[in-house]
């Protein structure tokens, strides 16, 4: 695990430098101000790529040739998985979601799961997975809170019925 904290130490120290580097050095305008920050667009200036591969969830299983490890909010280690299922919609009949693994502190087995909700629709399981791999680790790693946080949520409601009937 501790080659993991620091392959993800190591990205997060060149995000930011990057993001860094890339920061306007007079004023910005207050006029842009509300408009989006582009993370991937400022991480690849310079660079003469499209991007840094390694940012998005695609990028980074493909440069890395494994899928990334998250600490959960609950503090629990996590891997992430991308799935795809009917939607049930006629006109994108094909959604893509996230599975998070949340696997024993020793890395020695599954303990325990929790799922995004629908993070893509498509026409095809191929063009579903392609969107959902085309997410930044950090819209990533925020699915995984989102799903832990809602996973949490469903239980102390299933205890409290559970203690009702």
């Amino acid at each position: 695990m501790d080659e993991h904290r620091d392959d993800r130490e190591e990205l997060l120290d060149t995000l930011e430098r990057r993001a860094l580097d890339a920061m306007p050095e007079d004023e910005p305008d207050p006029a842009d101000e509300a408009a989006p920050v582009d993370v991937l667009g400022a991480l690849s200036q310079g660079t003469g790529e499209p991007g840094q591969p390694d940012v998005t969830l695609g990028g980074y299983i493909q440069m890395h040739d494994r899928v990334p490890a998250f600490d959960g909010p609950d503090g629990q280690p996590y891997t992430v998985a991308v799935d795809v299922a009917d939607s049930g919609r006629e006109d994108r009949p094909h959604a893509g979601f996230l599975m998070f693994i949340r696997w024993a502190a020793t890395g020695a087995g599954i303990m325990d799961h929790a799922e995004s909700g629908d993070l893509a629709y498509a026409a095809t399981e191929e063009a579903a997975r392609a969107a959902v791999l085309d997410l930044s680790l950090y819209e990533v790693k925020a699915e995984l809170d989102a799903a832990v946080a809602r996973r949490e949520r469903e239980r102390e409601r299933e205890g409290v019925d559970a203690d009702v009937s």
